[in-house]
């Protein structure tokens, strides 16, 4: 007898390639991307596989009657809107996919490097302005600069190895023993980045022990003045700090891919008056949170998590 396909639910948007690459693998998909959140509960009882972005919270309520649930796929890399002890709990398998926007965030970085360095978006705003000022607008050069890279997982090593061709200095950090060094950068203490690093970029997951971990006292331990970037999890820094270390001139400038608030209409007052500082500021670059949004990663997301899901599915019949 022929096996019942496994049945997916899929609820937020993703690339379109993303239906016949799962039904290749026999996987039956249920695309649902307009459904509320509130619907999603009630019917998941019947499905062995969800898939999500960043619709909802995976909540250990959510969960609590999906019986059939194999796995929850995150389409893309970080996994915090997901209870991972609810779905352990379960034996309920969480697969993401880094693989899939690594590239993406890599060449971002780089480029928000460039245009701190560079004045791209000041000197842009001016000559729209029919100001055409090239002094104020003299930079700097990569080349000799001591980039520290903190979390060299995925993308820290994505961002690294953009940066090998620059003749500059890589440090890396990670907390993980396991994490291995490579030919793009050194692995050091997290010491020696504050002694030496005049960049930081940041490349961890937001979990609740890095809430907070670019702080002020993080930021005051910095030998020299330093440029900033985060394209990780705006939850990672303080964000009245960096704005008072901005102020102060510690922080030569920022470019900020994410912040601890992205929902722009629900800043409380004080979030509202370091935002107003941040978008006033001329040494500050605001993206989106599109530091892994590119046409490519769209599909590249969709194949990773497919293939590990296959390989889910394949070890669980083999079991």
């Amino acid at each position: 007898m022929t096996p019942s396909p496994i049945s997916c639910l899929i609820i937020d948007q993703m690339h379109e390639s993303i239906v016949p690459m799962l039904e290749e693998i026999g996987v039956a998909v249920d695309y649902r991307p307009e459904i509320k959140k509130e619907e999603i509960k009630a019917i998941l009882p019947a499905y062995q596989g969800l898939v999500v972005r960043s619709k909802l919270n995976i909540t250990a309520d959510l969960i609590e009657n999906a019986d059939q649930l194999k796995f929850v796929a995150r389409a893309g890399a970080g996994v915090d809107n997901v209870n991972e002890a609810a779905l352990a709990q379960l034996n309920i398998a969480l697969l993401n996919a880094p693989e899939g926007n690594k590239d993406a965030v890599g060449e971002f970085t780089l480029g928000l490097l460039l245009a701190l360095f560079r004045n791209i978006v000041k000197a842009d705003k001016e000559v729209r302005a029919s100001q055409w000022l090239r002094e104020p607008n003299r930079g700097e050069e990569i080349m000799g600069k001591t980039i520290g890279v903190i979390g060299y997982g995925h993308m820290g090593r994505a961002f690294a190895r953009r940066l090998a061709a620059f003749g500059c200095t890589v440090l890396a950090y990670d907390k993980d023993d396991g994490v291995t060094a490579d030919e793009f950068a050194r692995l050091v203490p997290l010491a020696d980045i504050f002694a030496q690093a005049d960049v930081i970029s940041l490349h961890i997951p937001f979990t609740p022990e890095n809430r907070h971990f670019a702080n002020g006292a993080f930021f005051d331990a910095f030998a020299k003045k330093f440029w900033f970037i985060n394209t990780a999890r705006g939850e990672i820094v303080n964000q009245p700090d960096l704005v008072d270390f901005l102020n102060r001139g510690k922080i030569k400038g920022a470019a900020l891919d994410v912040l601890e608030n992205e929902k722009l209409r629900t800043l409380t007052e004080a979030q509202k008056n370091n935002f107003d500082y941040l978008t006033a500021a001329g040494n500050v670059i605001l993206t989106p949170h599109i530091g892994g949004w590119s046409h490519q990663s769209y599909v590249k997301i969709n194949q990773v998590l497919v293939q590990k899901i296959k390989e889910l599915l394949q070890k669980s019949a083999a079991d």
